[in-house]
């Protein structure tokens, strides 16, 4: 509920749960009893906090707009001079805002939204209409929460271990999460969650933000003394990144606001409104192989043709050559940048390889990294000057490379003309685009200017670009795993890659926190060997496809070193995932709220709770022995249901129940109200540590 009143930027009087139909009297009277009583501000009256707050208004947190014009008009007093609400076809509410501060010399639109999801979004585009230039050193815009919600939920994380939670009070004064990255980052505050204390999967008020950006970025949360509580975010700029020149304008990343009962209930909004765009891929998400984890940089046709037939003989519908086909790369530290087919690994070029997959049934992808150069290669050589980089110096190596500085329209056509040429050459269905380094002292043109806004507005155009000369290819979000997760680059791309770690037991973390904001569809999510090449743990193939299960399914394994035990297995897995992708790929996405800490208890019911499928999921040891009942959470509460254990994932490897049984384990199951399953739940079978089995809950 937005209140235009008094002429200055719009005020969110009400963002949280449903207020029903208010007429007009109503919406005054909510106004009035909303207004504090003006003591301890520091301004006589009322403190107005806008969308984008201002210090003109009398706040004194931190501001929404922040710049100068050569040290002047540090501080705006916009005044709206004109406002429409707009309705798209698919309900979509828009709140179109133009204000003025004429003696700035500034011209601001914000644009909210409202969609038919219950999704919140806004933007800011700031224009200089006065003499000389204005730098913008930040633009920050805001959704107000309420005192009750006093706890906070963010992320931290690292590579191969990507937005692990962390909690914290909200307590007065900022909490300022700041990523300087270049890319979203391991460690963004992904979403940043405000709640009643105890706020949990199922229960607790929330309202959560997300700044959809993939450069750098600021998430922050801020109360004061007269400030119940803001949720705000943006771009952070680096010096000099947005200078406008009269006519010149800025324009904000978006910013998404959900608010939910429960974390679950903020998540299906945010998938809700993701599977409504006209872009989201409708068709059944295939079956990935990727070649990564199992021939690394040891790329030979006979070995590949051999590693195809294994993935087609088990159901894979997608073959991924990965990283080693171009120039001479043949490690990671010489020939990124030179996208031509390796003459001495690929004499014939890729047609060969190409075509016995394709004959296999099987689509065909292939893995790029368009952003990035290595120091030894040709296109280096020839432009040293394409490199992001301060005058004098280039940054410190990561992984041997440097960044490509497509902001540059050299640079840029040079890629965009490759990686056409590549997919007008070969029938490529998928491109793996990988990002494998920060953008660490990344100064762009002859002054070396910040150059990170630049180089990430041109990734966009490139992509945008690439999809209208080839609309049919789809491509994956890489970015050292999870290093690049963002709604922004979730409107050019089909699904990103959840982490480089597949490590099932730490996937079950990582998969479910992505999931906070990314529906499962859009999550790869890949079966490995025995032996995770990232940790070393070794897990049996029901846990680590179990996993993979609840996402984009994948493979990257070695598949001709597996024995047909194995391939027989992974193959029943596949099978499932195939049965079953239709209800993981449009239902709703639950997480109970398990007392035990060393039990977990997630699935996916449909949109219209006549089926779904739960996994129960032992991370450690439980103090508890045999394990208590486990609820299934988001079922209807009045329909009956038939409960029963789910092939292939019924089988346990390593159950400690093995000298005894749970009565109702069994084919025939048992059948009972969703409100039951829910709030007293099912006795689960002892499980050992790092073990899961699977249960399917049809209505009867």
């Amino acid at each position: 509920m937005v209140d235009l009143g008094g002429g200055t930027l719009p005020r969110v009087l009400h963002w949280g749960a449903d207020l029903g139909g208010l007429d007009a009297d109503a919406l005054a009277a909510l106004r009035a009893v909303s207004r504090p009583q003006p003591l301890g501000f520091p301004v006589d009256g009322e403190v107005e906090i806008a969308v984008l707050p201002e210090q003109s208004a009398g706040y004194l947190g931190t501001p929404g707009l922040a710049g100068h014009r050569d040290g002047a008009d540090f501080s705006t007093a916009f005044r709206v001079r004109g406002a429409r609400l707009e309705a798209d076809v698919d309900g979509t509410q828009r709140l179109v805002v133009d204000a003025e501060d004429p003696d700035a010399g500034l011209d601001l639109r914000l644009v909210l939204e409202l969609t038919p999801q219950g999704l919140v979004r806004q933007q800011a585009r700031l224009m200089s209409s006065g003499p000389g230039v204005f730098t913008v050193d930040g633009l920050l815009l805001t959704l107000p929460v309420p005192a009750r919600a006093a706890e906070l939920l963010d992320f931290t994380g690292r590579h191969l271990r990507e937005r692990s939670p962390q909690r914290t009070a909200f307590t007065h004064g900022v909490r300022l999460r700041e990523n300087r990255r270049g890319r979203t980052g391991y460690d963004a505050a992904h979403v940043l969650v405000a709640g009643v204390p105890g706020f949990a999967n199922r229960r607790g008020e929330v309202w959560g933000v997300h700044t959809a950006w993939s450069g750098n970025h600021r998430s922050l949360a801020e109360r004061s003394h007269y400030n119940p509580g803001l949720l705000g975010g943006g771009e952070l700029l680096l010096p000099g990144e947005a200078r406008l020149a009269p006519g010149e304008s800025y324009t904000s990343p978006w910013l998404y606001g959900s608010y939910g009962h429960g974390l679950d209930d903020l998540a299906a909004r945010f998938h809700g409104w993701m599977r409504g765009r006209p872009q989201h891929p409708r068709r059944p998400r295939p079956v990935v192989a990727n070649t990564w984890e199992a021939v690394y940089f040891e790329h030979d046709l006979t070995r590949l043709t051999d590693l195809a037939d294994a993935a087609a003989a088990v159901g894979v519908e997608r073959f991924v050559l990965d990283d080693g086909w171009f120039g001479s790369r043949r490690d990671d530290s010489t020939g990124l940048g030179d996208w031509f087919v390796s003459a001495d690994v690929w004499p014939d070029g890729l047609g060969p390889l190409v075509r016995h997959v394709n004959g296999l049934g099987m689509e065909f992808g292939l893995w790029v990294e368009p952003e990035m150069v290595n120091p030894d290669s040709d296109v280096a050589r020839a432009h040293p000057d394409w490199m992001l980089r301060t005058p004098g110096r280039l940054p410190r190596e990561a992984r041997h490379q440097q960044v490509l500085d497509l902001a540059r329209p050299e640079a840029f056509a040079y890629i965009l003309g490759r990686l056409d040429a590549l997919l007008a050459e070969y029938p490529i269905a998928y491109l793996k685009w990988d990002h494998n380094r920060d953008l660490v002292d990344a100064g762009h043109g002859a002054r070396g200017v910040g150059g990170v806004h630049g180089q990430t507005r041109a990734v966009y155009r490139l992509l945008d670009e690439l999809r209208v000369l080839h609309p049919g290819v789809e491509v994956e979000s890489c970015s050292s795993g999870g290093g690049r997760v963002d709604l922004e680059i979730l409107e050019r791309t089909d699904r990103v890659w959840t982490s480089d770690c597949i490590d099932a037991l730490e996937r079950q973390q990582i998969q479910r926190w992505t999931n906070l904001l990314v529906p499962l569809e859009l999550m790869g999510a890949h079966v490995g060997s025995g032996a995770a090449h990232s940790t070393g743990r070794r897990h049996p193939l029901s846990f680590r496809a179990g996993t993979a299960l609840f996402g984009h399914l994948g493979v990257e394994w070695d598949l001709r070193e597996a024995d047909e035990a194995q391939r027989a297995e992974l193959a029943e897995w596949i099978g499932l995932y195939k049965e079953v992708r239709g209800l993981l790929h449009t239902g709703v996405a639950v997480h109970a709220d398990v007392a035990d800490p060393a039990h977990d208890v997630h699935g996916v019911v449909a949109a219209d709770g006549s089926d779904a499928l739960f996994a129960w999921v032992a991370t450690a040891t439980s103090a508890d022995y045999p394990t208590g009942r486990l609820p299934l959470p988001g079922l209807e509460p009045d329909a009956l249901y038939h409960v029963r254990p789910q092939a292939p994932g019924a089988k346990v490897d390593g159950v400690a129940s093995q000298w005894t049984h749970v009565p109702w384990w069994a084919p025939e199951g048992v059948r009972l109200p969703g409100r039951v399953l829910s709030e007293v739940g099912l006795q689960a079978p002892v499980l050992f540590p790092e073990r899961m089995v699977l249960l399917r809950a049809t209505r009867v």
